[in-house]
């Protein structure tokens, strides 16, 4: 599996690892490195007229003149622009002393149309802004429209945060080496990368996972061998029940488009908890989907008894105030019942559920962590986020990553930090990027019907942070190839085909 995202000091210790245990030294792993990226740019500009190479003074700048080494033995021009020359008796300066062509200063680049610039500048382990001659070099490549291959990571972009520091290449292609990082999928980073290629220079599986990493790209590798599929024997309450609580009459559309979202996503049965004066306006709305008049916190405990849903979800369209954080508080209380089959296992909380709690967050953090307090999953955006976690939100030091997983450890939930990058953070550390969202999502409900598929198999038994994960995978899939035209009301039908797709995947997973 090569889903792990690796921090700049992880890959650094991964090159150690793999240098101590052989057969590789460290201009070996340099040389495999400039042989990759020199295969993809033959492959992929095999008519350029003219290859500039940026090489920095570090082990990304000997990559560089491995790089330019290669070229020029495959007849193609290039030119070398080094901004400092290598540290003596470095890996980096054994690759330049073994290539055949002087460099030059990079204060004087120049490239002509037509030309390819390989950007061996800084990578990912770069913690300062670009200034000077790098910067006046990104300025060249981008006021001449240059396609640009970046070793690593653009020269520019953090590679753990994504953030553009000062200035940075747009790589047509990025070539980076034995794992992702979190800068290739964080944006701003990510827009920056271009396609991004990953090659094999001999550092193992087993050389990473010594470093049990705590960050992965979102894909359904990681997480399928959770996926639900319903047993030969199953019925619809055996598949689980979610509960979504409605809004007002006039703000009852939410939760409906929540609850088929979580029908579609395999629960087996669903009801929309509606106070008494939007009863009639749900009724004429629902067929497959239950309804049940609740009004109070009363009403929640009595269905819970009667019922035993699985799952619920709060927020969707349901108003901010005291009656929002009564229920909250209610549902987390609800794991405490003395009888194991009326427990709730799983809650989402979105959108006003997450508002309602911004004057008292501690409150509501205090409840998660009660006792055998079900599984809690939190979907905020943005705005919301800074609403919960103000601190975490403002902390310009931080990453979406960093932040996440910060306010997952401090809420004692799953945070679904959502965006085109939307982060998943659990509180025990493990956090996902998510690196497959679709703009035709960013659509008025298109969170409500994330919410739903998270409730969905949280019902099914499906742990927290995997349901999460998939909630948001699937919910990006199905929107991709949907396309233009989306509306919220078309993503339940739109999941269909993936979530076929899931079902048959899983069943070929080897049962351990």
């Amino acid at each position: 599996m090569s889903d792990e995202l690796l921090t700049s000091a992880e890959m650094g210790e991964a090159d150690r690892l793999t240098i101590a245990a052989g057969p590789f030294d460290g201009y070996g792993l340099m040389q495999r490195a400039g042989e990759a990226v020199a295969a993809v740019v033959l492959r992929r500009y095999p008519s350029a007229t003219h290859i500039h190479v940026l090489c920095g003074p570090g082990n990304n700048g000997g990559d560089g003149y491995v790089i330019a080494r290669i070229l020029a033995g495959s007849g193609v021009a290039a030119t070398i622009w080094a901004s400092g020359a290598p540290r003596p008796q470095s890996d980096a300066a054994l690759a330049a002393a073994q290539c055949p062509i002087a460099s030059r200063p990079l204060s004087g680049f120049e490239a002509e149309s037509g030309s390819i610039v390989v950007d061996a500048l800084y990578g990912a382990g770069l913690s300062k802004p670009l200034s000077g001659d790098a910067a006046r070099a990104v300025g060249v490549a981008t006021d001449r429209r240059l396609p640009v291959v970046a070793v690593d990571l653009p020269s520019g972009v953090s590679g753990d945060s994504g953030r553009v520091l000062g200035v940075a290449f747009t790589a047509a292609v990025t070539v980076t080496f034995a794992r992702k990082k979190p800068g290739h999928l964080l944006l701003p980073g990510r827009e920056r990368c271009g396609e991004i290629v990953l090659a094999d220079i001999g550092i193992g599986d087993d050389i990473i996972a010594r470093l049990q990493p705590r960050t992965f790209e979102n894909r359904p590798a990681h997480w399928l061998r959770d996926f639900p599929v319903p047993a030969v024997d199953a019925h619809k309450y055996k598949r689980g029940h979610v509960g979504v609580f409605s809004g007002g009459p006039s703000a009852t559309g939410a939760a409906r488009l929540t609850a088929l979202a979580a029908a579609r996503s395999g629960a087996g049965a669903v009801t929309v908890l509606s106070p008494g004066n939007a009863m009639q306006v749900n009724a004429g709305h629902l067929t497959s989907i239950m309804l049940r008049k609740t009004d109070d916190v009363a009403d929640i405990r009595e269905f819970v008894g009667e019922r035993r849903p699985s799952a619920f979800i709060l927020g969707p369209g349901f108003g901010v105030g005291d009656k929002t954080r009564s229920f909250g508080l209610a549902l987390l209380a609800s794991g405490q019942a003395q009888d194991a089959a009326t427990q709730v296992d799983g809650l989402v909380f979105d959108a006003d559920a997450i508002t309602a709690f911004r004057e008292a967050p501690d409150v509501l953090f205090k409840a998660a962590r009660g006792p055998n307090a079900p599984a809690l999953v939190m979907t905020p955006h943005e705005g919301e986020f800074a609403r919960l976690f103000p601190d975490i939100a403002d902390d310009n030091a931080w990453s979406k990553l960093d932040k996440a997983r910060a306010a997952a450890a401090r809420a004692n939930a799953v945070i679904v930090y959502k965006g085109a990058d939307t982060v998943i953070a659990a509180p025990d550390g493990r956090a996902a990027i998510n690196s497959n969202g679709a703009a035709w999502l960013a659509t008025a409900g298109s969170g409500d019907v994330l919410s739903g598929i998270s409730a969905g198999l949280l019902a099914q038994a499906m742990p927290a942070f995997e349901a999460a994960c998939a909630a948001v995978w699937i919910h990006a899939e199905a929107g991709s190839r949907f396309g233009a035209g989306l509306i919220a009301e078309d993503l339940p039908l739109a999941l269909v085909p993936v979530l076929r797709e899931l079902v048959e995947a899983r069943r070929k997973v080897p049962v351990e």
